[in-house]
């Protein structure tokens, strides 16, 4: 089942410090979100296709704010796009970021100040290979918000890219995130289940939003 069912989805602990929370974006929340990417989406420093260095491209378009990323690293403008000043981290997700983290951790979880959002777009033939989250200098819990279109999340090891890992189905609203012992482990999206995204969310696609503490 791809969408909200019969029975309540509790969360669960994929790995000592990997939390899914499903369902913690509520759809007035989610609808929110998505009219805001849209406008932080648009230039300057808007959604752009990844170029990686070897010459090929990410099938996932991105924008940060707060900081740009790029392959591998961060500046304050968008170096490998329209070369514009990144826009401001809003105040409205970085304390996004902090509920997160007590959420997936209770309330007495070390708070540190998010500071960077990186904002991916799926379309339904996107996906995302296995890598780590390495170029914050924190090691800071990711927080991960999915928008839309249900995907296939795996999560594996600190170590390899291949097994052992999890699947799991991320929904609109699902909130998961990693920190201390699995906050350096390899996870991927092998694919996005098109047209499985809510009505009221308003979005064709996926939308991850995923919330950093740079530490630079």
């Amino acid at each position: 089942m791809t969408g909200p069912g019969l029975f309540a989805r509790p969360p669960e602990e994929i790995a000592p410090g990997a939390v899914h929370v499903p369902d913690w974006l509520g759809p007035a929340e989610q609808r929110a979100l998505v009219e805001s990417c849209r406008t932080w989406a648009r230039p300057p420093a808007g959604l752009r296709e990844v170029r990686l260095p070897g010459g090929g491209r990410m099938t996932v378009r991105q924008f940060g704010l707060g900081r740009h990323w790029f392959p591998y690293g961060y500046a304050r403008t968008a170096v490998d796009g329209d070369g514009q000043p990144v826009k401001a981290m809003p105040p409205e997700l970085a304390e996004l970021g902090r509920r997160a983290v007590r959420a997936a951790y209770g309330q007495g979880a070390a708070q540190d100040p998010y500071d960077i959002a990186l904002i991916n777009y799926y379309d339904g033939d996107a996906r995302m290979g296995m890598h780590k989250d390495r170029d914050e200098r924190s090691a800071a819990p990711v927080v991960s918000l999915s928008l839309g279109d249900t995907c296939v999340f795996r999560f594996g090891n600190t170590e390899t890219r291949t097994k052992p890992y999890t699947d799991v189905e991320l929904h609109s609203g699902d909130l998961f995130v990693f920190g201390g012992p699995s906050r350096f482990a390899y996870h991927g999206v092998p694919r996005t289940l098109s047209g499985t995204a809510p009505p009221e969310a308003g979005l064709e696609g996926r939308l991850n939003i995923t919330l950093r503490v740079s530490g630079l």
